[in-house]
Protein backbone atom coordinates (compact mmCIF):
# COMPACT_ATOMS: atom_id res chain seq x y z
CA UNK A 1 0.00 0.00 0.00
CA UNK A 2 1.07 3.17 -1.18
CA UNK A 3 1.63 5.78 1.85
CA UNK A 4 -0.64 8.90 1.60
CA UNK A 5 1.35 11.89 1.03
CA UNK A 6 1.72 14.76 3.61
CA UNK A 7 0.00 17.78 2.67
CA UNK A 8 2.38 21.06 2.03
CA UNK A 9 1.25 24.75 1.03
CA UNK A 10 3.69 26.98 -0.47
CA UNK A 11 3.45 30.56 -1.05
CA UNK A 12 6.00 32.24 -3.47
CA UNK A 13 5.72 35.07 -5.47
CA UNK A 14 8.05 34.11 -8.39
CA UNK A 15 6.77 30.62 -10.07
CA UNK A 16 6.96 29.74 -13.82
CA UNK A 17 6.88 30.63 -16.53
CA UNK A 18 8.56 33.37 -14.58
CA UNK A 19 12.53 32.94 -15.09
CA UNK A 20 15.89 33.72 -13.44
CA UNK A 21 17.05 32.51 -9.93
CA UNK A 22 14.42 33.48 -8.20
CA UNK A 23 12.23 30.95 -9.12
CA UNK A 24 14.45 28.46 -9.07
CA UNK A 25 14.49 27.33 -5.48
CA UNK A 26 11.10 26.45 -4.73
CA UNK A 27 10.64 24.91 -7.86
CA UNK A 28 13.44 22.38 -7.64
CA UNK A 29 12.10 21.21 -4.14
CA UNK A 30 8.54 21.20 -4.96
CA UNK A 31 9.92 18.90 -7.75
CA UNK A 32 11.26 16.47 -5.09
CA UNK A 33 9.59 17.08 -1.77
CA UNK A 34 6.90 13.75 -3.34
CA UNK A 35 9.84 11.81 -3.16
CA UNK A 36 10.51 12.69 0.40
CA UNK A 37 6.29 12.05 1.48
CA UNK A 38 5.09 15.46 0.61
CA UNK A 39 2.37 17.16 -1.73
CA UNK A 40 2.93 20.43 -2.10
CA UNK A 41 0.53 23.29 -3.10
CA UNK A 42 1.55 25.66 -4.28
CA UNK A 43 -0.11 29.61 -4.38
CA UNK A 44 1.55 32.49 -6.42
CA UNK A 45 0.21 35.09 -8.63
CA UNK A 46 -1.80 34.81 -11.13
CA UNK A 47 -0.64 38.13 -13.15
CA UNK A 48 2.63 39.03 -11.82
CA UNK A 49 5.23 41.71 -12.71
CA UNK A 50 8.45 39.88 -13.61
CA UNK A 51 10.74 40.81 -16.65
CA UNK A 52 12.22 37.04 -17.66
CA UNK A 53 9.60 34.34 -19.22
CA UNK A 54 10.79 31.03 -19.50
CA UNK A 55 8.03 28.17 -20.32
CA UNK A 56 11.03 25.29 -20.25
CA UNK A 57 10.64 25.70 -16.50
CA UNK A 58 6.75 24.35 -16.62
CA UNK A 59 8.44 20.50 -17.28
CA UNK A 60 10.08 20.91 -13.92
CA UNK A 61 6.20 21.13 -12.12
CA UNK A 62 4.99 17.48 -11.16
CA UNK A 63 2.10 16.62 -12.42
CA UNK A 64 0.47 15.97 -9.34
CA UNK A 65 1.28 19.77 -7.87
CA UNK A 66 -1.92 21.81 -7.77
CA UNK A 67 -0.71 25.43 -8.66
CA UNK A 68 -3.38 28.26 -6.99
CA UNK A 69 -2.90 31.47 -9.08
CA UNK A 70 -4.07 34.07 -7.18
CA UNK A 71 -4.81 37.55 -8.62
CA UNK A 72 -2.35 40.47 -7.85
CA UNK A 73 -2.04 44.41 -8.04
CA UNK A 74 1.52 46.01 -8.24
CA UNK A 75 2.59 49.62 -9.08
CA UNK A 76 5.04 48.70 -11.52
CA UNK A 77 2.86 49.31 -14.57
CA UNK A 78 2.38 53.04 -13.00
CA UNK A 79 6.27 53.95 -13.06
CA UNK A 80 6.60 52.71 -16.27
CA UNK A 81 3.24 54.47 -17.78
CA UNK A 82 4.43 57.86 -16.29
CA UNK A 83 7.96 57.31 -17.42
CA UNK A 84 6.72 57.23 -20.78
CA UNK A 85 4.34 60.30 -20.23
CA UNK A 86 6.97 62.55 -19.37
CA UNK A 87 9.27 61.51 -21.64
CA UNK A 88 11.82 58.79 -20.80
CA UNK A 89 12.78 55.26 -21.62
CA UNK A 90 10.19 52.25 -20.22
CA UNK A 91 11.50 51.75 -17.01
CA UNK A 92 12.90 48.49 -16.06
CA UNK A 93 12.60 47.36 -12.44
CA UNK A 94 16.64 46.49 -12.08
CA UNK A 95 16.91 50.53 -12.83
CA UNK A 96 15.16 51.15 -10.26
CA UNK A 97 18.11 50.14 -8.11
CA UNK A 98 20.50 52.59 -8.43
CA UNK A 99 23.52 53.58 -6.33
CA UNK A 100 25.04 55.96 -7.51
CA UNK A 101 23.71 58.92 -9.79
CA UNK A 102 19.74 59.16 -10.00
CA UNK A 103 17.92 61.04 -12.37
CA UNK A 104 15.02 62.68 -10.64
CA UNK A 105 12.50 60.04 -12.15
CA UNK A 106 14.73 57.70 -10.16
CA UNK A 107 14.63 59.89 -7.28
CA UNK A 108 11.24 60.05 -6.75
CA UNK A 109 10.01 56.79 -7.65
CA UNK A 110 12.93 54.71 -5.73
CA UNK A 111 11.04 57.18 -2.39
CA UNK A 112 7.77 56.52 -3.14
CA UNK A 113 8.52 52.44 -3.80
CA UNK A 114 10.86 52.62 -0.63
CA UNK A 115 8.37 55.01 1.95
CA UNK A 116 4.83 53.52 0.11
CA UNK A 117 5.10 50.32 -0.52
CA UNK A 118 6.27 48.33 3.13
CA UNK A 119 7.94 46.06 2.86
CA UNK A 120 7.70 45.75 -1.16
CA UNK A 121 5.80 46.48 -3.96
CA UNK A 122 3.63 43.22 -3.63
CA UNK A 123 1.84 44.07 -0.41
CA UNK A 124 -1.44 45.20 -1.84
CA UNK A 125 -1.43 41.42 -1.85
CA UNK A 126 -1.29 40.58 1.52
CA UNK A 127 -4.90 40.86 2.69
CA UNK A 128 -7.12 39.62 0.14
CA UNK A 129 -4.48 36.14 -0.55
CA UNK A 130 -5.05 35.83 3.48
CA UNK A 131 -8.90 35.91 3.54
CA UNK A 132 -8.51 33.47 0.46
CA UNK A 133 -6.12 31.18 1.98
CA UNK A 134 -8.15 30.75 5.44
CA UNK A 135 -11.00 28.89 3.97
CA UNK A 136 -8.38 26.78 1.32
CA UNK A 137 -6.32 25.76 4.31
CA UNK A 138 -9.01 24.32 5.94
CA UNK A 139 -11.21 23.31 3.33
CA UNK A 140 -8.17 21.26 2.38
CA UNK A 141 -7.24 20.20 5.49
CA UNK A 142 -3.83 21.64 4.92
CA UNK A 143 -1.77 22.30 8.54
CA UNK A 144 1.70 23.72 7.42
CA UNK A 145 2.49 26.39 5.03
CA UNK A 146 5.90 28.00 3.89
CA UNK A 147 6.19 31.26 3.04
CA UNK A 148 9.75 31.99 1.34
CA UNK A 149 10.65 36.38 0.38
CA UNK A 150 11.86 37.94 -1.24
CA UNK A 151 9.06 39.68 -1.97
CA UNK A 152 9.15 40.05 2.16
CA UNK A 153 5.34 41.01 1.97
CA UNK A 154 4.83 37.03 1.49
CA UNK A 155 5.84 36.55 5.26
CA UNK A 156 2.74 38.78 6.07
CA UNK A 157 0.90 36.48 4.33
CA UNK A 158 1.75 33.62 7.02
CA UNK A 159 1.80 36.00 9.76
CA UNK A 160 -1.87 36.99 9.41
CA UNK A 161 -2.34 33.31 8.70
CA UNK A 162 -0.76 32.41 11.54
CA UNK A 163 -2.06 34.95 14.27
CA UNK A 164 -5.51 33.24 13.05
CA UNK A 165 -4.70 29.88 13.39
CA UNK A 166 -1.88 29.65 16.03
CA UNK A 167 -2.53 25.87 15.67
CA UNK A 168 -0.62 26.12 12.55
CA UNK A 169 2.57 25.53 11.50
CA UNK A 170 4.51 28.25 9.53
CA UNK A 171 8.28 27.79 7.84
CA UNK A 172 9.96 30.97 6.88
CA UNK A 173 12.17 31.16 4.02
CA UNK A 174 14.72 34.02 3.54
CA UNK A 175 16.60 34.16 0.46
CA UNK A 176 17.57 37.66 0.73
CA UNK A 177 17.68 39.62 4.23
CA UNK A 178 15.27 42.03 5.07
CA UNK A 179 15.71 45.09 7.27
CA UNK A 180 19.17 44.52 6.69
CA UNK A 181 19.15 44.20 2.63
CA UNK A 182 21.62 46.75 0.85
CA UNK A 183 18.73 47.30 -1.36
CA UNK A 184 16.72 49.09 0.64
CA UNK A 185 19.90 51.69 0.90
CA UNK A 186 19.07 52.38 -2.43
CA UNK A 187 15.28 53.82 -1.89
CA UNK A 188 15.71 56.49 0.71
CA UNK A 189 14.42 55.27 3.53
CA UNK A 190 12.50 57.79 6.48
CA UNK A 191 13.74 56.59 9.30
CA UNK A 192 10.19 55.62 9.83
CA UNK A 193 10.50 53.47 7.13
CA UNK A 194 12.57 51.86 8.48
CA UNK A 195 11.58 50.95 11.79
CA UNK A 196 8.61 49.42 10.46
CA UNK A 197 10.83 46.94 8.34
CA UNK A 198 12.35 46.78 11.67
CA UNK A 199 8.84 46.02 13.28
CA UNK A 200 7.80 43.34 10.84
CA UNK A 201 10.68 41.58 10.25
CA UNK A 202 11.24 41.11 14.02
CA UNK A 203 7.46 39.91 14.25
CA UNK A 204 7.86 37.15 11.06
CA UNK A 205 10.87 35.79 13.21
CA UNK A 206 9.64 35.81 16.73
CA UNK A 207 5.93 33.93 15.22
CA UNK A 208 7.56 31.16 12.74
CA UNK A 209 7.80 27.77 13.87
CA UNK A 210 10.82 27.70 11.79
CA UNK A 211 13.66 30.22 10.08
CA UNK A 212 15.37 29.03 7.01
CA UNK A 213 18.03 31.03 4.79
CA UNK A 214 20.18 30.34 2.15
CA UNK A 215 24.06 30.84 3.62
CA UNK A 216 25.81 30.84 6.99
CA UNK A 217 26.73 35.18 6.99
CA UNK A 218 22.70 35.28 6.76
CA UNK A 219 22.04 32.41 9.84
CA UNK A 220 24.00 34.35 11.70
CA UNK A 221 22.92 38.22 11.12
CA UNK A 222 19.26 36.65 11.63
CA UNK A 223 19.78 34.87 14.85
CA UNK A 224 21.71 38.18 16.26
CA UNK A 225 18.00 39.75 15.28
CA UNK A 226 16.05 37.41 16.72
CA UNK A 227 17.89 35.71 19.40
CA UNK A 228 16.26 31.87 17.72
CA UNK A 229 17.80 29.08 16.16
CA UNK A 230 17.64 29.81 12.29
CA UNK A 231 18.69 26.87 10.19
CA UNK A 232 20.76 26.90 6.56
CA UNK A 233 19.80 25.62 3.37
CA UNK A 234 21.53 26.90 0.57
CA UNK A 235 20.45 26.78 -2.99
CA UNK A 236 21.73 24.46 -5.39
CA UNK A 237 21.76 22.32 -8.67
CA UNK A 238 19.72 19.99 -10.45
CA UNK A 239 21.55 17.44 -11.43
CA UNK A 240 19.38 15.98 -14.13
CA UNK A 241 19.63 19.59 -15.52
CA UNK A 242 23.43 18.74 -16.10
CA UNK A 243 23.31 14.92 -17.36
CA UNK A 244 23.62 15.87 -21.35
CA UNK A 245 26.30 18.57 -21.24
CA UNK A 246 28.76 18.36 -23.46
CA UNK A 247 32.35 20.20 -22.86
CA UNK A 248 33.10 21.93 -26.49
CA UNK A 249 37.08 23.53 -27.05
CA UNK A 250 36.01 27.05 -27.79
CA UNK A 251 37.56 29.18 -29.89
CA UNK A 252 37.35 32.38 -28.12
CA UNK A 253 38.76 32.52 -24.64
CA UNK A 254 35.14 32.87 -23.44
CA UNK A 255 34.40 34.25 -19.98
CA UNK A 256 30.22 34.39 -19.44
CA UNK A 257 27.99 36.08 -16.72
CA UNK A 258 24.92 34.93 -16.34
CA UNK A 259 21.78 36.72 -14.35
CA UNK A 260 20.98 40.59 -13.42
CA UNK A 261 23.58 43.22 -13.14
CA UNK A 262 22.42 46.10 -10.99
CA UNK A 263 24.65 48.96 -9.29
CA UNK A 264 25.06 46.73 -6.40
CA UNK A 265 26.50 44.28 -8.28
CA UNK A 266 29.03 46.27 -10.69
CA UNK A 267 31.29 44.33 -12.99
CA UNK A 268 34.01 47.09 -13.75
CA UNK A 269 36.81 46.11 -11.90
CA UNK A 270 36.87 42.70 -13.96
CA UNK A 271 36.38 44.77 -17.13
CA UNK A 272 39.01 46.96 -16.42
CA UNK A 273 41.14 44.13 -15.20
CA UNK A 274 40.21 42.39 -18.73
CA UNK A 275 41.30 46.00 -20.73
CA UNK A 276 44.45 46.66 -19.34
CA UNK A 277 45.23 43.00 -20.18
CA UNK A 278 44.06 43.85 -23.94
CA UNK A 279 45.67 47.07 -24.49
CA UNK A 280 48.72 45.24 -23.27
CA UNK A 281 48.22 42.14 -25.00
CA UNK A 282 46.91 41.81 -28.71
CA UNK A 283 47.12 38.14 -28.22
CA UNK A 284 44.23 38.57 -25.33
CA UNK A 285 42.73 41.31 -27.24
CA UNK A 286 41.87 39.11 -30.38
CA UNK A 287 41.20 35.97 -28.04
CA UNK A 288 38.68 36.76 -25.84
CA UNK A 289 34.85 37.50 -25.78
CA UNK A 290 32.72 38.35 -22.51
CA UNK A 291 29.21 37.62 -22.08
CA UNK A 292 27.01 39.33 -20.24
CA UNK A 293 23.33 37.29 -20.71
CA UNK A 294 20.33 38.47 -18.53
CA UNK A 295 18.84 42.11 -17.26
CA UNK A 296 21.45 44.55 -17.40
CA UNK A 297 21.33 48.40 -16.28
CA UNK A 298 21.63 51.19 -18.23
CA UNK A 299 24.34 52.34 -16.38
CA UNK A 300 27.01 49.71 -17.08
CA UNK A 301 26.05 49.31 -20.92
CA UNK A 302 26.90 52.62 -21.05
CA UNK A 303 30.30 52.02 -19.35
CA UNK A 304 30.94 49.63 -21.95
CA UNK A 305 29.39 51.23 -24.62
CA UNK A 306 31.61 54.41 -24.34
CA UNK A 307 35.02 52.25 -24.35
CA UNK A 308 36.19 51.11 -27.50
CA UNK A 309 38.21 48.49 -26.32
CA UNK A 310 35.43 46.95 -23.85
CA UNK A 311 33.41 47.29 -26.35
CA UNK A 312 35.12 45.40 -28.74
CA UNK A 313 35.06 41.97 -26.25
CA UNK A 314 32.00 42.57 -24.81
CA UNK A 315 28.56 41.08 -25.93
CA UNK A 316 24.94 41.47 -24.45
CA UNK A 317 22.61 39.08 -24.91
CA UNK A 318 18.63 39.03 -23.65
CA UNK A 319 18.12 36.59 -21.05
CA UNK A 320 17.35 33.06 -21.98
CA UNK A 321 15.69 30.04 -21.00
CA UNK A 322 16.85 27.78 -18.39
CA UNK A 323 17.35 25.14 -21.07
CA UNK A 324 19.52 27.01 -23.45
CA UNK A 325 22.08 28.12 -20.71
CA UNK A 326 22.38 24.71 -19.46
CA UNK A 327 23.83 24.60 -23.38
CA UNK A 328 25.98 27.32 -23.14
CA UNK A 329 27.93 26.07 -20.00
CA UNK A 330 29.56 23.23 -22.41
CA UNK A 331 30.94 26.13 -24.05
CA UNK A 332 32.18 28.43 -21.74
CA UNK A 333 35.47 28.53 -20.15
CA UNK A 334 35.29 30.79 -17.39
CA UNK A 335 31.82 31.68 -15.24
CA UNK A 336 31.92 34.91 -13.73
CA UNK A 337 30.41 35.86 -10.81
CA UNK A 338 30.37 39.35 -9.13
CA UNK A 339 29.09 40.07 -5.76
CA UNK A 340 27.17 43.11 -4.71
CA UNK A 341 29.78 45.33 -3.12
CA UNK A 342 28.07 46.10 0.37
CA UNK A 343 28.36 44.87 3.47
CA UNK A 344 26.58 42.01 3.10
CA UNK A 345 28.46 40.84 0.29
CA UNK A 346 30.43 37.80 2.31
CA UNK A 347 26.51 36.36 2.34
CA UNK A 348 26.01 36.58 -0.98
CA UNK A 349 25.05 33.51 -2.48
CA UNK A 350 23.13 33.44 -5.30
CA UNK A 351 21.26 30.36 -7.03
CA UNK A 352 23.47 30.59 -10.57
CA UNK A 353 26.50 30.09 -7.95
CA UNK A 354 25.63 26.65 -7.66
CA UNK A 355 24.92 25.92 -11.45
CA UNK A 356 28.57 27.36 -12.05
CA UNK A 357 29.91 24.59 -9.61
CA UNK A 358 27.96 22.10 -10.98
CA UNK A 359 28.99 22.74 -15.02
CA UNK A 360 32.50 22.56 -14.04
CA UNK A 361 33.88 25.67 -15.73
CA UNK A 362 36.13 27.77 -13.52
CA UNK A 363 34.37 30.34 -11.30
CA UNK A 364 35.87 33.76 -11.20
CA UNK A 365 34.67 35.63 -8.34
CA UNK A 366 35.13 39.43 -7.82
CA UNK A 367 34.16 39.65 -4.18
CA UNK A 368 34.79 39.45 -0.24
CA UNK A 369 37.89 36.69 0.25
CA UNK A 370 35.97 35.83 3.55
CA UNK A 371 32.65 35.20 2.42
CA UNK A 372 30.40 32.33 1.72
CA UNK A 373 30.76 31.95 -1.96
CA UNK A 374 34.61 31.88 -1.42
CA UNK A 375 34.57 29.13 1.30
CA UNK A 376 32.85 27.18 -1.10
CA UNK A 377 35.48 28.19 -3.58
CA UNK A 378 38.18 26.64 -1.53
CA UNK A 379 36.48 23.64 -0.52
CA UNK A 380 35.25 22.67 -3.58
CA UNK A 381 38.28 23.80 -5.70
CA UNK A 382 36.35 24.76 -8.02
CA UNK A 383 37.26 28.84 -8.49
CA UNK A 384 39.08 31.93 -7.03
CA UNK A 385 37.68 35.27 -5.19
CA UNK A 386 39.01 38.25 -5.01
CA UNK A 387 38.55 41.61 -3.34
CA UNK A 388 36.74 44.17 -6.23
CA UNK A 389 39.40 46.59 -5.12
CA UNK A 390 42.53 44.34 -5.88
CA UNK A 391 43.10 45.09 -9.32
CA UNK A 392 46.32 43.57 -9.38
CA UNK A 393 45.40 40.76 -8.67
CA UNK A 394 42.33 40.63 -10.94
CA UNK A 395 44.49 40.94 -14.17
CA UNK A 396 47.36 38.50 -12.84
CA UNK A 397 44.56 35.98 -12.09
CA UNK A 398 42.56 36.58 -15.48
CA UNK A 399 45.62 36.16 -17.59
CA UNK A 400 47.00 32.92 -15.73
CA UNK A 401 43.43 31.63 -17.04
CA UNK A 402 43.84 32.46 -20.99
CA UNK A 403 47.20 31.18 -20.64
CA UNK A 404 45.45 28.20 -19.58
CA UNK A 405 43.03 27.95 -22.26
CA UNK A 406 45.72 28.63 -24.86
CA UNK A 407 47.55 25.25 -23.35
CA UNK A 408 44.30 23.93 -23.46
CA UNK A 409 44.42 22.99 -19.66
CA UNK A 410 41.19 21.39 -18.29
CA UNK A 411 39.80 21.91 -14.92
CA UNK A 412 40.09 19.14 -12.60
CA UNK A 413 36.66 17.18 -10.92
CA UNK A 414 35.39 18.33 -7.87
CA UNK A 415 32.68 16.98 -5.62
CA UNK A 416 29.82 19.48 -5.52
CA UNK A 417 27.11 16.75 -4.34
CA UNK A 418 26.42 17.89 -1.47
CA UNK A 419 24.34 21.16 -3.46
CA UNK A 420 21.79 18.56 -5.04
CA UNK A 421 18.53 19.90 -5.58
CA UNK A 422 17.45 16.31 -4.35
CA UNK A 423 19.75 15.86 -1.75
CA UNK A 424 18.64 19.59 -0.39
CA UNK A 425 15.13 18.37 -0.49
CA UNK A 426 15.64 16.21 1.76
CA UNK A 427 17.23 18.41 4.25
CA UNK A 428 14.41 20.40 4.09
CA UNK A 429 11.82 17.70 4.34
CA UNK A 430 13.61 16.90 7.92
CA UNK A 431 13.20 20.65 9.27
CA UNK A 432 9.47 20.29 8.34
CA UNK A 433 9.00 17.08 10.26
CA UNK A 434 10.90 19.05 13.04
CA UNK A 435 8.45 21.73 12.73
CA UNK A 436 5.72 19.50 13.34
CA UNK A 437 6.72 18.60 16.22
Amino acid sequence: MIPQLKKLLIITYYWPPSGGSGVQRWLKFVKYLPLFGWQPHVFTPENPSFEIRDDTLLKDIPPQVEVIRFPIWEPYTIFSTVSKLVGKKPVSQIDLVAAGRKSLFQHITSWIRGNFFIPDARVMWVKPSVKFLENFLISNEITTIITTGPPHSLHLIGLKLKKKNPSLKWIADFRDPWSEWDLLDTFSLTDWARKKHQNLEGEVLKRADRVITIAPFHVRRLEVLSGRKVDLITNGFDEDDFTGIQKIKTKKFTIRHIGMVDELRDPKPFMLAAKTLAVASPDFSDNVVIEFIGSVNGAFREFVAQDKILSAMTVFSRPMSHADLLKLYGETDIQLLVLAHTTLAAGNLPGKFFEYLASGNFIFGVGPENGDAAEILRQTKGGIMIECDNAEKIKNSLQIKFEEWRRGSVEAMRDVSAFSRKELTRKLSDLIVQGLR
